[in-house]
């Protein structure tokens, strides 16, 4: 079995059950562990290093999105069961996973639906299951609410937490220090993780060295999808100044990197087959594969996750089989981190042969 095939269990020890800063007096976020790949070549560094592993003119690709308190209380019958809302569709209808309450303070999968089944939920407000998301695939339904989701949600939800982490923690813990509030209120289902370890004082420094900063968002909803399950779309914005910024870079040589593989679908879902970066804002169903390749990204900053297949092959689309091979054979070896909280890896492409008459 390959490295990633084994990664997808990963032991107790490496689950990372708080936030660095919580870990010992003094640490703030950048304190995680950064795993370079560069190609198949891995060194072992300190997030807080990483405006000595960027070079003047590389720009990063980072999410805005703010992650929402996304898990609310309800009943369904007798049954007390958590809602998971995650994302928002066109005709104003939610998709939502529903789940068991385990008795920890988490919770566990359950079946949602069925069809016409109510979920009563605080401020004596209906949730109405209407049909799934995907054929074949009872996780995620589509579903009518009787309020409004995003007041919903500021006044009775808070983060969705899994089982792997130790306690609740505020929604703040949540937010990166790239998040802006959205007008109508949309944001992540989960946090867009990758961008968590960075704080104002590293942003100002990689700036200082000529690194740029090119701000896109993409809400994304709930994780852990289905085998087989279809990414479904979700909301996102290009605007003109970041895909002005990120071809003025390619053009100058410097490499794109994006924060979180919802920064690569983004900026993706906006790049022609041309390679050019023009500005687009909608929803976006993009599946970075191998076969598509990707068209801007040089590199991509990610956390340590149990792979899903999509999460496999966008990483592959970026460095390569070996080198995602090797990067996550480095990482379980080291004693990595794993999930929102744990530590980071920077994969970069490696870098073309040097030519004197290129």
């Amino acid at each position: 079995m390959s490295m990633l095939g084994a990664a997808r269990h990963v032991p107790d020890a490496l689950h990372a059950r708080v936030p660095a800063e919580q870990r010992g007096p003094g640490l703030g976020r950048d304190a995680v562990r950064l795993l370079v790949s560069h190609g198949t070549a891995v060194s072992h560094h300190v997030f807080a290093e990483l405006p000595t592993l960027l070079r003047a003119g590389d720009l990063l690709v980072v999410n805005t999105s703010r992650t929402l308190p996304a898990a609310v209380d309800g009943w369904l019958g007798h049954a007390r069961v958590v809602v998971h809302f995650s994302t928002r569709g066109e005709d104003g209808r939610w998709a939502v996973e529903l789940r068991d309450p385990d008795g920890k303070g988490t919770t566990r999968a359950r079946v949602g639906g069925p069809a016409g089944a109510v979920v009563r939920l605080p401020g004596d407000v209906r949730l109405v299951c209407e049909e799934r998301l995907a054929e074949g695939s009872g996780r995620l339904w589509w579903v009518r609410v009787s309020a409004d989701v995003p007041g919903l949600l500021r006044r009775y939800g808070r983060p969705i937490r899994y089982s792997y982490t130790d306690r609740d923690q505020p929604l703040s813990a949540y937010q990166t220090v790239f998040a802006l509030p959205s007008p109508d209120g949309a944001g992540s289902a989960e946090m867009p993780s990758a961008g968590r370890p960075f704080t104002a004082a590293l942003v100002a420094e990689l700036v200082s060295r000529g690194v740029q900063f090119a701000p896109v968002t993409l809400h994304t909803g709930v994780a852990s999808q289905e085998a087989h399950e279809p990414p479904y779309p979700e909301l996102f914005d290009v605007p003109l100044p970041s895909a002005r910024l990120i071809n003025a870079a390619k053009a100058g040589g410097g490499r794109v990197v994006a924060v979180g593989t919802t920064a690569v679908r983004a900026v993706e879902s906006a790049t022609g087959a041309d390679g050019v970066v023009r500005a687009a804002a909608g929803r976006t169903d993009l599946l970075v594969t191998p076969e598509r390749g990707v068209r801007v990204v040089d590199g991509l900053l990610t956390g340590l996750h149990e792979p899903e297949a999509s999460h496999l092959l966008m990483l592959e689309a970026v460095a390569g089989r070996a080198a995602v091979d090797r990067g996550y054979a480095e990482a379980a070896r080291r004693l990595y981190l794993w999930h929102e909280f744990g530590d980071v890896h920077l994969i970069l492409r490696e870098d073309p042969p040097h030519c004197e008459r290129c």
